[in-house]
């Protein structure tokens, strides 16, 4: 028995020994804070990995990294483009590339070692990748942003204006087109590899021989387009044949083109719909193909017939082309599509998680109203669209209204949330059709059908039966990062209520709500800026939100309380400090949460400016303007401070 257990004592010991001299690996590299990205405009992007191990205590103490241009080159630890030797350091992120220029388009293959502190060497991590975007305005060299049509210039209206715009004429008046384009082309070889550039305003759907390009919703994100417009890159390399192809893009208007239609918090113009592109393709014995977008490209009208970020969407299933983005088909109702004038904003490779949809919710519960229509109950209110499936006959129109709640008579409530806001469908009357929104959302829980009828019920109307209707949750898709759970259901319960709000006003700003507003208050990204960061990563979104502010900043200083500043607001609602102070504190939540150096020193002269400003308007430092107490619950109306002083 002795022996036995001295056997075991022995195996145990060696055990351990094995254990504690396990190599350590590293593991789950990023550039520029994303995994294997494509687009990367940075000429010296920021590295990073992770150290995994199982023994306590272990400290990093040196790094090498090596690049190359080819994966190959790195199976016998060979760099053509950088190898960094051995760097003695303790840093782990932001790591900031330091080798070879990089060049627009091209892909880089990474690996990473380091050694510990006790002097033991981990091996090489697996292959990581990044691709390069467009580093340089001559890249985009013959592209054309195009159009269906152009807006007169006595049109344009930016900023835009707060309210209905009743009283501005023919600004904002004209409904834009929502344009199709496409482009027929051939190939005469095997692809090695394609990637496509492209940006449309305010958002775009792309599509390779009849096929979504990812999974992106209202790409590209918001900005001032006068001063920022963002593009995106697509891998595409297996979308793609030999023979014909066809590229296919719809444009939507998203915040570049809000008219005076339906409920609309503000009204704006910088231009119609338009679209620019690159779709750059390496053929696998070394030659290259390159498609722009240009007069030669064709365009039509979509059946996208209305749509506004604040009214919603309309679609008319009669005017659908089939094939419209895939090779093969008649263009002979198309026409050229016209070269029209660029934004004035800088092409910048949009940086950021895109807002996607992230959940779908089904109906607990389909009411019958008393007018006739249905109610259908999500359950949970939510950012969203709607996703529809019907039957119907041709030329039959039905509406969508959603609402977060409902009146009396169970009607579906926009009170205080937008009014009118609705959906609307005319049906092709081909068997089952499914439509959903491309470029707007809202918050709510409730949808009031009109115009239709649920499958399920037992009626014999001729109106449209709607199979289906889901709620698709849409917000920025950053990844979580944490989360929480206790003993006590009732914390646990508030954990999730406060997590869906935050969902649903994660887009590419950080809304205050998903409905009558949409636009980027920005003391709330720092006030709830911890409770956020806890539970997702928002480093990107928080970089742009920082470069939205630089945008918005006037000569003299200011900061907006909204960035980007699609409108002026008055008094306090432009200039409150504890909105403002987001430009001075959000690049300091940057260097805490993420070690982001290099985001203080590039808005270092807004916050010295906005400091200066500040001061300025104090009194012996003390600063007595703005909003304060923000919605203090006085003796009178909610809103600016009433109880506390301002002061």
């Amino acid at each position: 028995m002795r022996h036995f257990i001295a056997s075991l004592l022995v195996m145990s010991l060696l055990w351990g020994c094995q254990a504690v001299s396990d190599k350590p690996e590293v593991v789950n590299l990023s550039c520029a804070g994303f995994t294997n990205p494509s687009g990367i405009d940075q000429e010296s992007p920021k590295l990073g990995w992770m150290i995994k191990t199982q023994q306590k205590g272990v400290s990093q103490t040196a790094y090498q990294i090596l690049v190359a241009d080819k994966p190959a080159l790195l199976l016998s630890d060979s760099a053509n483009v950088w190898n960094s030797g051995r760097v003695i350091s303790d840093r782990s992120v932001q790591i900031a590339y330091a080798g070879n220029d990089l060049q627009s388009g091209k892909k880089y293959y990474w690996k990473v070692k380091i050694w510990e502190h006790s002097g033991q060497e981990s091996g090489w991590s697996e292959t990581a990748f990044w691709q390069m975007g467009l580093l340089h305005p001559r890249d985009w060299r013959d592209a054309r942003w195009i159009g269906f049509e152009e807006m007169d210039s006595t049109l344009r209206l930016v900023p835009g204006i707060h309210g209905f715009g009743n009283q501005l004429g023919e600004q904002a008046k004209q409904r834009p087109v929502v344009p199709l384009f496409r482009k027929a082309f051939g190939l005469t070889g095997k692809v090695a590899s394609a990637s496509l550039f492209i940006s449309g305003l305010g958002h775009y759907e792309a599509y390779l021989n009849g096929e979504k390009i990812g999974n992106a919703f209202l790409t590209p994100g918001w900005t001032d387009y006068d001063k920022t417009v963002f593009y995106n890159t697509w891998d595409v390399t297996s979308m793609l044949r030999e023979g014909d192809n066809a590229l296919g893009v719809i444009v939507g208007n998203g915040f570049y083109n809000v008219n005076r239609e339906r409920y609309r918090k503000l009204v704006i113009a910088y231009g119609m719909p338009k679209l620019i592109c690159k779709l750059w393709i390496t053929y696998e014995d070394g030659s290259s193909k390159v498609i722009v977008s240009d007069e030669s490209w064709k365009t039509a009208v979509s059946p996208v017939t209305y749509t506004s970020i604040y009214g919603g969407e309309d679609y008319d299933a009669r005017l659908e082309q089939s094939g419209w983005n895939a090779a093969g088909l008649d263009e002979g109702g198309w026409k050229q599509a016209l070269s029209v004038k660029a934004p004035s904003g800088l092409l910048q490779a949009e940086r950021d998680y895109p807002v996607a949809i992230c959940d779908t919710l089904l109906p607990q519960e389909i009411r019958k109203l008393a007018n006739g229509s249905f109610l259908y109950d999500f359950g949970e209110n939510a950012s969203g669209i709607v996703e529809l499936r019907v039957k119907g006959g041709q030329g039959q129109e039905l509406r969508l209204f959603p609402g977060e709640l409902v009146n009396e008579d169970g009607t579906a409530n926009q009170k205080a949330t937008g009014s009118p806001y609705y959906y609307s469908y005319t049906l092709k009357g081909e068997g089952e059709e499914t439509w959903r929104p491309r470029f707007s959302y809202y918050g709510f829980r409730y949808v009031q059908v009109e115009g239709a009828v649920p499958d399920t019920l037992d009626v014999t109307a001729s109106l449209p039966r709607v199979q289906s209707l889901k709620l698709l949750h849409n917000r920025n898709s950053a990844p979580e990062s944490g989360s929480f759970s206790c003993s006590n259901e009732l914390f646990n319960q508030t954990y999730e209520l406060i997590n869906r709000a935050i969902k649903s006003n994660l887009q590419s700003v950080v809304t205050d709500c998903p409905h009558r507003e949409k636009l980027g208050w920005m003391e709330q990204t720092f006030l709830m800026g911890a409770g956020i960061n806890f539970n997702y990563d928002i480093y990107h979104l928080y970089r742009k939100l920082i470069y939205d502010m630089i945008d918005a900043q006037t000569a003299d200083g200011l900061i907006p309380d909204i960035a980007p500043e699609y409108v002026v607001f008055e008094g306090g609602f432009r200039d409150s400090p504890e909105w403002g102070s987001a430009g001075v504190i959000l690049p300091w939540l940057l260097y805490r949460w993420y070690d982001d150096r290099e985001m203080i020193e590039s808005a270092w002269p807004m916050m010295n400016r906005y400091v200066n400003y500040l001061r300025e308007k104090s009194e012996h430092h003390i600063l007595s303007h703005g909003l304060g107490d923000w919605f203090d619950l006085g003796p009178g109306r909610p809103g600016p401070a009433q109880l506390t002083p301002v002061a």
